[in-house]
């Protein structure tokens, strides 16, 4: 699973749907398709980078690199927007201050649960199982979602969710399972484990970030910078040695680009489309980083591709209902 996705979910607030009810013409859906499509590109090679780094780096190094990557991105994206937004002005020292009002703890603790959780977790469950399968166990966060809508909310259709939700589970169990005449576990329980976890995350972020009133630069830069903190004093303990050359530069490029620019990219697709249905492109992202993987070498049993479509197809459906249901709505 990719940073980018859960940052995404953060355009569907009724503040940022603003802008693409001016494309409700249908002239912005060009545009979207082509910076969802450039997301998708760059969250399927968040798992293939993240495994080439993790067979000679530990997870804290990864994972520090990724973050710096990112909160970079981040902070360039606030600056142009505040750059952006300063002309629009009157009162010059209003702006200024509404720039460098201080973030409120709760946003914040709600992005380092989606963008820190996520990342750490997922890298986790990358270093202690079969990357392929923990990226597709990670990729059940719209599956909770969907559990988490038919529990708390009111869908138009619950019978389906229900029960793509429950087909998508037992595709889970299937990948897990693998089919290789082994153990069930076919990586560490802390792997498994992991791979939930981060899938909680981001059905969490994902849940509670379009209720935040709040600019997304705002939420997920003090985000990515407590995650280069946390990693940092991570890396100490591990005693991780800094990388050169072309490690550093994958290192980066997993913040920059997955996660910084990936979301980036999102959001400006869902702010251009005026249809909703953009959204389910992001589920192109499973399939095109198992086919990424499977390129590399990784391989899944014909019991793990059928687990496979489950999940990946269940997750188009549950896309495809909210999608109807914000359009309704």
């Amino acid at each position: 699973m990719d940073t980018g996705l859960a940052v995404g979910s953060i355009m569907v607030g009724d503040k940022d749907k603003e802008p693409s009810r001016r494309f409700r013409d249908g002239s912005g859906s060009p545009s979207a398709l082509v910076f969802a499509a450039g997301a998708v590109a760059l969250w399927s090679t968040n798992a293939l980078v993240g495994k080439s780094l993790l067979a000679s780096h530990p997870v804290s190094l990864v994972q520090l690199l990724q973050f710096c990557g990112a909160a970079l991105v981040f902070a360039i994206i606030g600056l142009a927007s505040r750059k952006d937004v300063a002309p629009q002005h009157t009162d010059l020292a209003k702006g200024t201050a509404g720039a460098l009002a201080p973030v409120a703890v709760g946003p914040v603790v709600v992005g380092v649960i989606g963008l820190v959780g996520t990342m750490v977790l997922q890298y986790i469950a990358f270093a202690s199982m079969p990357v392929i399968d923990a990226n597709l166990v990670a990729y059940t966060w719209p599956l909770m979602v969907a559990a988490a809508v038919i529990v708390l909310g009111n869908p138009q259709r619950p019978v389906l969710l229900g029960l793509a939700a429950v087909l998508g589970f037992v595709g889970v169990a299937l990948v897990i399972s693998g089919g290789r005449g082994q153990p069930f576990l076919q990586g560490s329980i802390v792997g498994y484990l992991a791979a939930f976890g981060s899938a909680l995350c981001m059905a969490f972020y994902s849940i509670v970030v379009a209720r935040l009133a709040m600019p997304s630069e705002r939420l997920l830069l003090p985000s990515a910078l407590v995650g280069v903190g946390l990693t940092l004093l991570w890396c100490l303990h591990d005693g991780a040695s800094w990388p050169s050359g072309a490690d550093l530069l994958l290192g980066l490029y997993l913040g920059a680009g997955p996660m910084g620019l990936g979301y980036y990219f999102w959001s400006r697709a869902l702010r251009l489309d005026g249809s909703g249905k953009v959204a389910v492109v992001a589920y192109l992202t499973p399939i095109a980083s198992t086919l990424l993987l499977t390129l590399s070498g990784e391989r899944l049993t014909l019991t793990a591709i059928a687990g496979a479509a489950l999940v990946i197809g269940s997750c188009i459906v549950v896309g495809i209902e909210r999608s109807e249901a914000e359009n309704h709505a």
